[in-house]
């Protein structure tokens, strides 16, 4: 794309194809990674370390709750200021973007590795499992800030305007990854260990392109004079904006804690890996559903700024076509042909039942889902946080949480599984009203004639 005032003139659809094509293909491909990587610790490691792997998700998605609350919040941001014509805000939001990682970033590596036993035993770790988790988590922890930085420029780098760069980013951390991952693990024999390492050299790869990208002077944002200057009502903004996506890993944080301990209770070490695989396959999906709103996402803040609301009804529409499809494929295939996705992450069989179980259970209900992740991810867009809060909160800790604490003693390991396709539907119900109501406020907004004027 020559510039960024396309996402206010091109068609919707091909925007949409242009802008999720490359955050679908490297959310794909992250996910594959993930999966991958899962694949090389079963198999190379041992069902235990599945299991131990599983428990290390709370931390990771703590981590992650920071990041996105800075990545997001600043990408979008940075769209809604370049859609208003206004560079130098946008170039500020880099700089501040950068500040607010590092200072995260070093304050949770800090913290985690102080209290990681203790943390890894609330998170659901056994005496069996405790080994393989806490080896992960300190590698992992020690690059934390490396990871921010990665994850946040990359947000910055596809909402002005390189979404195919940022593509290209993402895809290179899993190739490095994929090739040092077996390499560490089967040759070197670092085991879990060597899993985590190759998570970290990967990233600390793709934040010194990130580095050159900004600094190059062809790029439409980039370092600029007096743009590291830290600014409190930009941090706010991003705060604000960000809080959506931070509250809803927060919220994964929590629940995942709750499912963990549950299923450990109820059903031991063997569930919390089943959990572990389930999760994984069920966040190809999800993934991919968040490549789409991540395509969306510049697109609808840059129209929104810009006052061009008949193209954010537009865009808004043909996300959640997209989506729904996703969605509903992961429902075929979850309810078909469970047995032979399970299988490649371990030979027990015990794992493997459990594992099926909880696959055809939580995709239930996912034909509904991506319309719900669709509608959250717009209010963020939009910068409507609020409304983003609401929607994250409804479908993790208003519904789930109950459902977790009231069904379990009464269905065992089947109550857990369960609790996650009800509070889908729930939530569901809930982003319909939402997004209902702010449509009919649309639908009374005039668009206002564009006029270029990027510097």
């Amino acid at each position: 794309m020559a510039s960024p005032t396309a996402l206010a003139t091109e068609n919707v659809k091909k925007l949409m194809l242009e802008y999720s094509a490359p955050a679908i293909a490297a959310m794909l491909t992250s996910s594959l990674y993930n999966i991958i990587d899962s694949i090389f610790i079963g198999q190379g490691v041992g069902a235990l370390a599945i299991a131990g792997l599983a428990i290390t998700m709370p931390i990771m998605n703590l981590s992650a709750a920071f990041g996105a609350m800075v990545g997001v919040g600043g990408g979008t941001l940075t769209s809604i200021r370049m859609g208003q014509q206004d560079i130098d805000s946008a170039t500020k939001v880099l700089g501040n973007v950068i500040i607010m990682n590092i200072l995260f970033g070093v304050l949770f590596s800090i913290v985690g590795i102080y209290y990681i036993d203790e943390l890894l035993y609330l998170f659901g770790a056994s005496d069996q499992t405790i080994s393989y988790a806490k080896d992960f988590m300190y590698i992992i922890l020690l690059g934390n800030p490396i990871t921010h930085l990665y994850l946040g420029l990359n947000d910055v780098i596809r909402s002005s305007g390189y979404p195919k760069k940022s593509m290209y980013i993402t895809i290179s951390t899993v190739i490095i990854n994929i090739l040092l991952a077996p390499l560490f693990i089967f040759v070197f024999d670092w085991g879990i260990r060597g899993a985590a390492l190759a998570t970290v050299i990967s990233q600390t790869v793709a934040f010194i392109v990130e580095l050159y990208h900004f600094a190059s002077p062809n790029s439409f944002i980039r370092f600029r004079k007096g743009y590291m200057k830290f600014s409190k009502k930009i941090c706010k903004d991003i705060i604000s904006i960000g809080m959506a996506p931070f509250v809803m890993n927060v919220c994964n944080c929590v629940i995942v804690i709750l499912i963990n301990n549950q299923l450990l209770k109820y059903g031991g070490d063997m569930a919390v890996g089943a959990y572990g695989i389930v999760n994984r396959l069920v966040m190809l999906f999800a993934m991919l559903v968040m490549g789409i709103n991540r395509g969306m996402q510049p697109i609808a803040g840059f129209n929104f700024g810009a006052q061009i609301y008949s193209r954010v009804r537009a865009i808004l529409k043909f996300t959640i076509v997209m989506a729904t499809i996703v969605t509903s494929l992961a429902f075929v295939i979850g309810e078909t042909i469970p047995y032979y996705l399970t299988r490649m992450f371990t030979d027990d069989q015990e794992l493997i039942d459990k594992s099926i179980v909880g696959f055809r259970i939580i995709v239930s209900m996912f034909p509904i889902v991506g319309f719900q992740m669709v509608t959250s991810n717009f209010f963020q867009s939009i910068g409507k946080a609020k409304k983003a809060i609401i929607l994250s909160a409804t479908r993790q800790m208003i519904f789930l949480i109950p459902l977790l604490i009231i069904l379990p003693p009464i269905m065992g390991t089947y109550g857990v599984w369960w609790s996650m396709p009800i509070s889908d539907a729930l939530s569901t119900l809930a982003a319909f009203i939402l997004l209902r109501m702010e449509m009919k406020q649309f639908k009374t907004l005039q668009d206002k004639p564009f006029e270029p004027n990027l510097k």
